[in-house]
């Protein structure tokens, strides 16, 4: 595994927790 395919798999992941984390607020934002 090459560094720049860590890097995307990283950026990835960070994008779909931000996603992720913008709709559970959008849902249930009284958690917020």
């Amino acid at each position: 595994m090459t560094g720049a395919g860590i890097t995307n798999i990283l950026l990835v992941a960070l994008a779909a927790g931000v996603v992720l984390y913008l709709v559970v607020a959008l849902i249930a934002p009284e958690r917020f």
